[in-house]
Parts: structure tokens; sequence; C-alpha cells
């Protein structure tokens, strides 16, 4: 590979965002309601909502998923 998409060489690489209140706020889904059915703490559903998610588990990611009827690509976004 010749670094030419390296991450140190490109200054703007994009970002991921988080949609998750969109989503819930359509279906009038509160963050306590989400946080008790998928069996999630509320803190954790609180930073997914607000779109402050450090690390990504994919296993909270798979209950909000199946609670909420979409995909991953509905809740999440990359934007260069």
């Amino acid at each position: 590979m010749d670094g030419s998409k390296s991450v140190i060489t490109i200054k703007e690489y994009g970002k991921i965002s988080i949609h998750l209140k969109e989503i819930m706020d359509s279906k009038g889904i509160t963050r306590n309601y989400l946080a008790r059915i998928s069996n999630t703490r509320f803190e954790v559903i609180n930073k997914w909502y607000n779109g402050v998610v450090e690390k990504m588990d994919l296993d909270i990611l798979a209950r909000i998923c199946y609670v909420l009827e979409c995909s991953p690509a509905d809740i999440i976004k990359y934007d260069k």
C-alpha cells in the first residue's frame, strides 16, 4: 500500500454520526422505554440518543435495531 489514504496524510477523513434521536422521535419512543425494552442502561441509550458514542458496542446496536425495526445504516452515517 502506498500510504496515499493514510489517516496521517489526510487532514479531513470524515466522521461517523449517530441519528438515533431522529428515528426515536419519529416513532414516539422515549429513551427510558428503549433502555427498558432493549435491556440496556439508560446512560448508554442516552449517549446513543445524543450522538456521543465513543466506542460502538455491536450488541447494543443490534438490540436497538431489533426494537426499532430498522437497520444499522438507518442509525449510523458516514459523512466525508
